[in-house]
């Protein structure tokens, strides 16, 4: 699975640098490009993602939901204290 996932992700990313070179940007820019747009489509659907299970533990189980919010603080925390060393 995890290799068909990865021929995925490739595949998407050639079309999605073809587009961008259709439209007129250098093939070196649209890689970026087209690696940026991916990354923040992925970024987005992680935040969707974790939105979504927050909310439903905060609807049906609201004993361990406080528990999820302070590891998720907590996670933030740390990833910023790692960025700012």
């Amino acid at each position: 699975m995890s290799q068909s996932l990865d021929l995925v992700r490739q595949q998407a990313l050639q079309m999605l640098t073809a587009n961008f070179v259709a439209q007129g940007h250098p093939t070196q820019y649209a890689q970026h490009m087209a690696t940026a747009a991916i990354f923040q489509t992925d970024l987005e659907l992680r935040n969707a993602q974790l939105a979504r299970l927050l909310a439903w533990l905060k609807q049906d189980y609201c004993d361990i939901y406080e528990q999820a919010i302070q590891l998720v603080e907590s996670t933030r925390e740390e990833f910023e204290r790692r960025l700012n060393i």
